[in-house]
């Protein structure tokens, strides 16, 4: 049997995208660190739900959405700051955000 050759994950990244600093490595690492931060706050609405008791029905009543988009932003999917808003309102739950020097901002 032929042995293989294993090489790191950053290696097949610079053979596949470039070295960091690229454009095209550089839009790759963007798009993922997007996606993850979209499945924390995902994350976050499905907790901040379960604490509440919620289904993704029973949520979806509350702000006018089938449960379908519920699941959605459950997966960080489709994600706006009006449905962030919308979904911690009419869940009762206190929305702030800090912004650099601004300083903190309850959005509603």
């Amino acid at each position: 049997m032929e042995e293989k050759e294993f090489i790191d994950f950053e290696e097949t990244l610079d053979r596949d995208l470039g070295p960091v600093g690229t454009p095209r490595r550089d839009e790759f690492e963007r798009n993922v660190d997007e996606s993850v931060h979209a499945y924390k706050l995902g994350e976050a609405i499905r907790q901040a739900r379960l604490s509440k008791k919620l289904t993704q029905e029973q949520l979806g009543e509350r702000i006018g959405v089938q449960k379908a988009q519920i699941s959605r932003l459950e997966r960080g999917k489709s994600i706006s700051l009006s449905s962030i808003t919308r979904l911690f309102k009419a869940m009762g739950i206190p929305l702030n955000l800090e912004i650099g020097h601004i300083g903190k901002i309850a959005l509603w």
